[in-house]
């Protein structure tokens, strides 16, 4: 679909100046590095531009000259009539570079949507506005303002921001890092990440993709696609905006711990993408994966000429969920076969401080043929007698034959340079620290296990939708907040347990209600305007006898009438009091970006204090779901600890694909919570206790 977006035969540049320091100077002056493209400046006010013929308009452009790609500079103003004369003229590509648009303001999101209009009217695919270009180093394209052309390499890289761009690109070209695609994505008007991850899939120059993005534009369709592109190759994003500076109204759990950056880590996990948490560490892992092969386990051996180096790395292997190796005895005897006295054979491998490169080589030899080692990590601490470049050629030449992943922190700064030359010119990371070496290891790690996972699709549940569309329905007609025992027909719609309950808008309606169900019972304080009934005094528990249901309501009554004088209270919840088994709690936050982010974790009043919960995009798989409760830190409270019974969680996991399909067959509802759902042990399955969920008004 893009091919003559990045491998044109003409490049028109709309908006070509004669101007030093004029980015359509510097446009035209970046395409020309490749003498076989025909360019054709864009200018009605000149003849002529560093040599080349000019003319007023694309459409003046003659046949033999046949333009695939426009590149357009000019004010805003006038680009929607720019892409009008491409589409005239038969241009089926655009980089729209000119800034003033959706970024600036009111006028600016108008005159971006009559760009997408034109593109659409005319078929054409357009990169930006508010972008740096594009660069294409297999086939010599650099139609960007960018400083300096890309070497050639095997990562493709995209990104938000033009300056992130700039900066990766001077870092690059300062070690010697190779790119197969370049693109700034700008404001992501018609093409977006999803449609450049496709083209990347299919692109054999492209081995790892990396990316810096402040947002998707369809999370839904990012992650189906993504989840097919990372089973080939590695995607490695840095997502930037963790932290929300605004705030919204939430009336529940959920609402509360589903932000935005909750929601891009689900989503990310759920389509196979690395998240890095910086610029630097997405750098870092995409030059690990350019150049290494995958790790087959996570055990990692360690080989240093520093002991306390070693011991750090040790540490963060740990850390980081790596294991450090157990050598098999064959090896430790290998070591010691050349290695000093005083060395240590077991892992980390220290070498001592004068090693020369011949006993890395020995090293590597010895720990490179153990069968439980996955990984190694080379550490080089800078000695007086530390022969750094003959140690580093050494090593770089260990990491291009061997199959598994070698990573290197030559430690130090002005002793270490030499060697880092030498790596670099292998095309070789050196990792300024253990810490960043691990976590790149790390990444190639869970690539691995990403890479073999099995897609499985959420299973089509036998639910009475018709039946909750019809409560669905009734409760948007009245109010938009709903919970309690007026909610719970939903929940049996979709053949979710729930207690028994009856509702008494009276006092002896509750006695009565009590009397018929049986004790002991639990009340509760019934209101539109009360969403955590425990704040208020809105709940009580294990009531044995009509006296304590009148005590109960009363004193409940006047505590709810202290803390929320103002809220509407139509009567109390009558409920069988359910003992023996574990709360958990089962929320729904609709993103803005993803849709239903479904949420699991313990449950009861103390969720946000906690905050030990575990989040995924719905709809949900079965091992999706097992994955959300195994993941949460308390799990072990819940599977059984120190002889406890474990708790029904296959009951868990079916409750959480059922509440996966209502959300997902309802967009209308915001937000949904279960709390508690209450877990009986193994085999008795649970129960829903309470339910409050918002629709959309």
């Amino acid at each position: 679909m893009l091919e003559r977006m990045f491998d044109p035969n003409s490049v028109a540049v709309i908006g070509a100046s004669r101007k030093e320091g004029k980015v359509g100077r510097a446009v035209l002056e970046n395409l020309m590095q490749n003498s076989e493209l025909t360019i054709v400046p864009i200018n009605p006010g000149a003849d002529e531009i560093l040599g080349l013929p000019c003319y007023p308009s694309i459409m003046d452009v003659p046949d033999d000259k046949k333009v695939d790609l426009a590149v357009i500079v000019v004010p805003a103003k006038f680009v929607p009539q720019a892409i009008d004369e491409c589409g005239q003229a038969g241009v089926g590509n655009v980089i729209v570079i000119s800034a003033g648009f959706k970024e600036a303001g009111v006028e600016g999101a108008r005159l971006e949507r009559e760009c997408i209009s034109l593109c659409e009217q005319y078929g054409i695919d357009m990169i930006g506005p508010n972008c740096l270009g594009i660069i294409d180093t297999a086939s010599g394209l650099n139609a960007s303002f960018a400083a300096n052309m890309a070497y050639e390499g095997n990562i493709a890289m995209m990104s938000q921001s033009g300056a992130i761009c700039t900066v990766t690109l001077d870092w690059a070209e300062r070690i010697g890092v190779g790119f197969s695609k370049f693109i700034s994505l700008g404001n992501k008007a018609t093409l977006s990440e999803n449609d450049f991850l496709k083209m990347f899939e299919e692109d054999d120059t492209t081995a790892v993709i990396a990316a810096y993005l402040e947002g998707v534009k369809d999370g839904p369709e990012f992650i189906k696609i993504a989840q097919r592109v990372s089973r080939s190759k590695p995607i490695i994003i840095v997502k930037s905006g963790r932290t929300s500076v605004g705030s919204r109204a939430v009336s529940s759990h959920t609402g509360t711990l589903a932000g935005s950056d909750a929601a891009y880590n689900a989503g990310f996990k759920q389509a196979g993408v690395i998240r890095a948490d910086s610029l630097e560490e997405m750098l870092d892992h995409s030059r690990a994966f350019s150049v290494c092969p995958l790790p087959e386990g996570r055990n990692i051996a360690i080989v240093t000429n520093a002991g306390g180096l070693g011991i750090l790395t040790a540490d963060a292997c740990y850390n980081a969920g790596l294991s450090i190796a157990s050598f098999e005895e064959s090896t430790v005897e290998r070591l010691r076969e050349k290695l000093p006295p005083a060395a240590n054979f077991y892992d980390p491998v220290d070498v001592l401080g004068d090693a020369g490169a011949d006993l890395y080589a020995h090293a590597l030899d010895a720990v490179l043929d153990d069968i439980n080692v996955n990984g190694i990590i080379v550490l080089v601490s800078p000695q007086s007698m530390t022969d750094v470049p003959g140690i580093a050629e050494t090593v770089a030449k260990k990491i291009q034959q061997s199959k598994k992943p070698i990573l290197c922190n030559f430690a130090g700064g002005s002793r270490i340079a030499a060697g880092e030359d030498v790596l670099n010119s292998y095309g070789i990371p050196n990792y300024s620290s253990s810490e960043r070496a691990v976590a790149s290891m790390n990444a190639l790690c869970n690539y691995f296990t990403i890479k073999k996972r099995k897609q499985e699709e959420p299973e089509k549940l036998n639910c009475d939708v018709k039946a909750a569309r019809s409560f669905i329905d009734t409760a948007s007609e009245g109010k938009r907040r709903t919970h309690g025992l007026e909610s719970l027909d939903i929940l049996k719609a979709y053949d979710i347990p729930v207690v028994d309950s009856r509702i008494a808008k009276t006092l002896p309606e509750a006695i009565k209600a009590a009397d018929d169900m049986g004790y002991p019972v639990v009340m509760k304080i019934l209101s539109p305007d009360i969403s955590h009934k425990t704040d208020v005094g809105g709940i009580r528990l294990n009531l044995k006898h009509a006296d304590d249901i009148e005590r109960a309501y009363n004193s409940m009554m006047s505590d709810v009438r202290h803390y929320m004088p103002d809220a509407t209270v139509t009567g109390v919840q009558l409920q069988k009091m359910v003992s023996g088994g574990k709360e958990v709690i089962i929320g729904m936050d609709r993103d803005p970006q993803f849709g239903p982010l479904l949420m699991f974790g313990l449950g009861g009043t103390y969720v946000e204090f906690l905050k030990d919960v575990s989040f995924a995009v719905a709809p949900i798989s079965a091992s999706e779901a097992r994955h959300m409760v195994s993941s949460i830190k308390t799990y072990p409270l819940i599977a059984g600890v120190r002889g406890e019974a474990s708790s029904d969680i296959d009951s868990i996991i079916q409750t959480l694909l059922k509440v996966s399909q209502l959300v997902t067959d309802f967009p209308e509802i915001l937000e949904f919570e279960i709390n508690p759902l209450m877990v009986m042990p193994e085999g008795q399955g649970c129960v829903a206790m309470d339910i409050r969920f918002t629709l959309d008004s």
